[in-house]
């Protein structure tokens, strides 16, 4: 059975996501554009950074796709009227060139973006196929995830709580994170049909939440609490919090991923 996809809370996470917003302001600038290109937001949540995409189109488009009902909603409100982009609620893994001629009126983008999204999708080799099946030989992919030892602390905390009762037959050895190294990432991303790969880990300044509670249970504990019946909502995460040292400080390593869409792949 596919890994159920979790329905972040679309509207706390465009309150909280601050942090995610300046890491796409780096990213976008990996992205080299004459403003008239079709560009798939692969993972588009509550759409600040497709407003940020759609600034660097002013005769092109954006394509945002997300998993999750409530993001796309809040992207939908956010957005309003705008009509240079596409908003498709799919699976990432879904994608194909069918979708996005039903969805949205094309069967391929110029090129694909992708910000904090890649590290929630349980088959990156899966993943890069779908990718690849939408864009145009040639075409760019640039994005960036969690990767190899992003917020180790974090982590920790959640598996030492996940593994107590009464949450352990719930979320004990639930792991919805895939956090990857180069290495692996360049060979998945040849494999599905990129050249001129490069792949890196570089660890951006720690993070401290303004608001420490709602940055947990928003950023890192929807997955969980997705699984959790309701009344163990608030004790997971306050638990979870618990675990963790005051004042909150969390250390981010992210993947960067370059590549390009080789012809006849």
């Amino acid at each position: 059975m596919a890994p159920k996809t979790t329905d972040w809370d679309g509207p706390a996470y465009d309150r909280v996501s601050t942090p995610q917003q300046e890491w796409a302001k780096k990213v976008l600038e990996r992205l080299p554009l004459e403003g008239d290109e079709t560009v798939l937001d692969a993972g588009c949540g509550s759409g600040r950074v497709t407003r940020m995409l759609l600034d660097r189109l002013p005769r092109g488009r954006v394509v945002g796709v997300d998993g999750s009902p409530s993001m796309i909603e809040t992207a939908r409100e956010s957005l309003g009227d705008e009509d240079r982009v596409s908003l498709i609620f799919s699976d990432l893994l879904e994608l194909s060139p069918a979708l996005l001629s039903r969805e949205a009126g094309l069967s391929e983008v110029d090129d694909v973006f992708s910000n904090a999204t890649f590290h929630w999708i349980c088959d990156h080799q899966a993943l890069f196929r779908a990718l690849r099946s939408v864009m145009m030989p040639g075409g760019r992919l640039v994005a960036q995830c969690g990767g190899r030892g992003n917020v180790a602390e974090w982590v920790a905390a959640i598996r030492k709580v996940a593994a107590r009762d009464p949450y352990a037959q719930h979320v004990g050895e639930f792991r919805p994170w895939n956090f990857y190294g180069p290495e692996e990432t360049t060979e998945r991303l040849e494999k599905a049909g990129f050249e001129q790969v490069h792949c890196e880990l570089v660890e951006v300044e720690p993070v401290r939440p303004e608001d420490p509670r709602a940055f947990v249970r928003v950023v890192g504990l929807s997955a969980h609490r997705d699984r959790l019946p309701e009344e163990l909502h608030e004790p997971f995460t306050d638990d979870v919090l618990g675990a963790l040292e005051q004042p909150l400080q969390l250390t981010y390593v992210r993947l960067n991923m370059d590549a390009v869409a080789a012809e006849g792949a």
